[in-house]
């Protein structure tokens, strides 16, 4: 059976704040964003963060899109590029060449297509991506937490695996701008109760530990999480400008 998802982004000001969302059905869809990108870069980044996602899957993918630059970038200008070492035909550089490459990594060895769609048209998953696309945008301009969704319900333990793997490998790529620190309201899934947590860390927060005198060997532990868990974590990483592992000592 073929999953058919559509993939959407926004981005407030152009550059601004952006986010990105794909969205399958009402228990499997995600959103995401940034503190600064453009509307091409969120639009990447939720095809790549459906195939991240989806991973775990065998079944074929059909991927609704209204941006035929991304499609494009994908299915027909992609192998031009690498042959040329990630340049375009007039030899200047591959805008957004961090998310084409991870895009390619992601794209092999699966069996995806890709269909355009006009966008703010009353197509039911265009329309249900491009709307939490947008309210993550609007979040991160408002130093917020987004609704991130329940995340791809349908992976095996195997293909969750993949998926992580996938995600940990992509996670150590150059973040955008880093706002600074509020605490922000976030709703507690399941519930309509409002909750408080720092999304950005304070500058002290790098300090803390330097100081200390370690008098045990190291413990080394190894902690396996859900695609959506592994997702959030990944996003508030890149929000600060950190690796995974920091963002986990941070944490802890």
């Amino acid at each position: 059976m073929t999953i058919i998802a559509a993939a959407d982004g926004s981005a407030l000001g152009n550059p601004g704040p952006n986010g990105w969302a794909w969205y399958i059905d009402d228990a499997n869809w995600a959103a995401g964003g940034s503190p600064h990108g453009t509307n091409n870069q969120g639009e990447l980044q939720a095809v790549l963060e459906l195939l991240r996602a989806s991973a775990g899957t065998d079944e074929p993918l059909l991927i609704m899109c209204d941006s035929k630059y991304v499609i494009d970038s994908i299915t027909k200008w992609m192998p031009g590029w690498k042959r040329r070492g990630w340049r375009k035909a007039d030899g200047a550089p591959v805008l957004n060449r961090e998310l084409m490459e991870s895009l390619d990594e992601a794209m092999r060895g699966r069996d995806v297509r890709f269909e355009w769609v006009k966008g703010h048209a009353g197509h039911d998953l265009n329309e249900a991506a491009d709307e939490r696309a947008n309210a993550a945008a609007k979040a991160y301009q408002a130093k917020q937490e987004p609704r991130r969704g329940p995340g791809f319900t349908m992976a095996t333990d195997a293909g969750a695996a993949v998926a992580a793997s996938a995600a940990v490998a992509a996670a150590a790529g150059p973040s955008l701008p880093e706002p600074a620190h509020q605490p922000v309201p976030e709703l507690v899934e399941g519930s309509g109760t409002p909750m408080t947590l720092p999304l950005w860390a304070e500058a002290s927060d790098l300090l803390d530990g330097l100081d200390d005198t370690a008098d045990v060997a190291p413990v080394e532990i190894h902690l396996t999480l859900s695609p959506t868990e592994l997702s959030r974590l990944r996003t508030r990483a890149e929000a600060q400008g950190i690796s995974l592992e920091e963002a986990l000592r941070r944490m802890i």
